[in-house]
């Protein structure tokens, strides 16, 4: 699928209730050739309204985070994990998120990206179920060969103001990825050995398992 069919079809789902109530459903914006992808949330009342993910004011503070690291909204992609308005704002339901999984998937199929920035909770939970984001914000990871980076949703910032130099200050990271500084990412693929051995102790334990049920038949 190119990016052109992708936005064509996104835009007529209606997989959830969200689409119902929502104006229309928002796929994505920006540089479709992107290094770098922005997941949010959801899009929220100005997105609802222009089609374009983080447009409003949390859009403006997400541009004012790229300039601190001399970058541009075109240099980037920018989604949510859902593509519909919640009404009145609330967060997406887990099955809401589900339906709309396989729009994100394959966003990130088509454009490829290299480095993920997860702008709150719902876009961490997507990669890192685990974690909590007041533990991990401003950390970059390395899974499945990409760089992850977790931060606050730039609508922090608006409630509650002393997050934007948190926020400016966890963007420094990637400016220090981009520049090819690697000490500061934490790794959590399993390496491909490590790999192979417990593939090879989990084979010889079942050979031990199938030799013991043989003997007692």
């Amino acid at each position: 699928m190119t990016y052109k069919e992708y936005i064509t079809k996104c835009k007529k789902c209606k997989s959830c209730r969200l689409r119902k109530s929502a104006t229309q459903v928002v796929p994505g914006d920006g540089n479709p050739k992107a290094e770098i992808m922005f997941i949010g949330e959801a899009p929220g009342a100005s997105e609802d309204k222009e089609g374009i993910p983080f447009c409003g004011a949390a859009g403006k503070f997400l541009e004012e985070m790229l300039a601190s690291i001399d970058l541009k909204r075109e240099n980037v992609f920018i989604t949510n994990i859902v593509k519909c308005r919640p009404p009145g704002n609330r967060d997406p339901q887990d099955d809401e998120i589900k339906a709309c999984k396989p729009w994100t998937n394959e966003l990130i199929k088509i454009i490829r990206p290299k480095v993920f920035i997860l702008l709150g909770r719902f876009a961490m939970a997507k990669f890192f179920p685990s974690f909590k984001i007041s533990q991990v914000h401003g950390k970059a990871y390395k899974k499945w060969d990409r760089v992850f980076v977790v931060m606050y949703h730039p609508a922090v910032a608006l409630y509650n103001g002393s997050f934007r130099e948190v926020m400016l200050a966890d963007m420094k990271i990637l400016r220090e990825i981009l520049d090819g500084k690697q000490d500061s990412i934490n790794v959590l693929d399993i390496p491909k050995s490590d790999i192979k051995t417990r593939l090879e102790k989990r084979r010889e334990e079942k050979r031990k398992e199938n030799s013991q049920i043989g003997i007692l038949s």
